[in-house]
């Protein structure tokens, strides 16, 4: 083991002295009519949540990460850490920026403000007081972009020296960073202990470059229980989905079947899963603003929070102040009833 991967292992025991979870969720920012949070529902979501996952990223895309201005990005921040404290949450803060420059600087700014928030005097300690297990970062926009610029982007981030995940998000980023960039980066960077693929193609995980124990968590959905290490025979050690916004009580079950030897249950509530968040994702692409993540999980979350009769209600407000649309909404009212899983009782009632 090198001694980069001993100090990758020191930093992960610091930070989750139980182990690293295995189900996280990056998730919804709620609004009222006016753009502000809602901070009751905000709230509200994650007590839902609690009983089976208790580690977030925030904001992210699903969480309109890539939409807040500095100013909202400062009043999440300040929410999370001021007033979700006592629910005992941990939390990568998401500096979503397709600049590396205005991710070194943000990042900064963050550490400031967490300094100034917990009253402590060090990075470290700041973070640990507000529950802040380190900071999630893409590689720079751009299609022509070569590994090695990428590369040097991602190291003048992780050269901050604070504990960092990698994010692969080809949707919004337009390029991959190559598994042989990844195990560059991870042979080279203690701090950088989780990574996170959204692309749907899976390229680093299967290329078999080493991981130097880095935290592997998958981000696209489908196919849930084939990509899970165990008996299934997958290679990601868990899950950072949109879709646990919605069914995280399902994605515990499913992890625990697995974990269990009971890979029959584990397919089966994989596939449901499967059926319904694709089917609600490809009918979100006809939505012309937002993106897929957001708009299909805040539509799931509208029957999970105000129950069967959620569709006689005020439509979800979107980032852009826009409502979901009328048959979006009905679409996934249908969706979920075929399912069997629509809510009779929401949690917001």
């Amino acid at each position: 083991m090198s001694k980069t991967e001993e100090a990758r292992m020191r930093l992960v025991k610091s930070l989750f002295p139980c182990g690293v979870p295995k189900l996280w969720c990056p998730p919804l920012m709620h609004y009222t009519e006016s753009g502000a949070l809602d901070k009751k529902h905000i709230r509200s979501h994650f007590v839902h949540m609690l009983p089976y996952s208790k580690t977030y990223l925030v904001p992210s895309s699903t969480g309109d990460g890539w939409e807040l201005s500095p100013s909202g990005m400062d009043g999440v921040i300040d929410f999370f850490v001021k007033e979700t404290r006592d629910l005992e949450i941990r939390f990568l803060i998401g500096v979503l920026r397709p600049d590396a420059d205005d991710a070194v600087r943000d990042i900064k700014k963050v550490v400031e403000r967490l300094k100034d928030i917990t009253g402590a005097g060090d990075a470290v300690r700041a973070l640990d007081i507000s529950g802040v297990c380190g900071f999630t970062v893409c590689p720079p926009k751009g299609k022509e972009l070569s590994q090695d610029f990428i590369a040097a982007k991602l190291e003048s981030i992780f050269d901050l020296g604070l504990p960092a995940a990698l994010y692969q998000l080809p949707q919004i980023t337009e390029n991959e960073i190559a598994p042989e960039t990844f195990e560059r980066l991870v042979c080279d960077y203690s701090n950088l202990y989780l990574f996170k693929d959204t692309s749907g193609r899976d390229s680093v995980i299967r290329s078999g470059v080493k991981t130097g124990g880095v935290f592997l968590v998958r981000g696209g959905e489908g196919d849930y229980s084939i990509w899970y290490k165990g008996d299934s025979g997958g290679k990601y050690n868990g899950f950072l989905l949109g879709s646990v916004n919605s069914f995280a009580k399902e994605y515990h079950s499913m992890l625990a079947f697995l974990d269990g030897g009971n890979t029959k249950e584990a397919e089966r509530v994989s596939e449901m899963l499967t059926n319904l968040v694709s089917g609600a994702m490809k009918e979100a692409e006809k939505i012309p603003f937002g993106n897929v993540f957001s708009n299909s999980n805040r539509a799931f979350d509208h029957f999970f929070a105000y129950g069967r009769d959620a569709g006689r209600l005020p439509l979800p407000v979107t980032h852009s102040l826009k409502r979901l649309p009328c048959d979006y909404i009905k679409y996934v009212h249908d969706l979920l009833e075929r399912h069997d899983m629509l809510p009779a009782k929401g949690y917001l009632e």
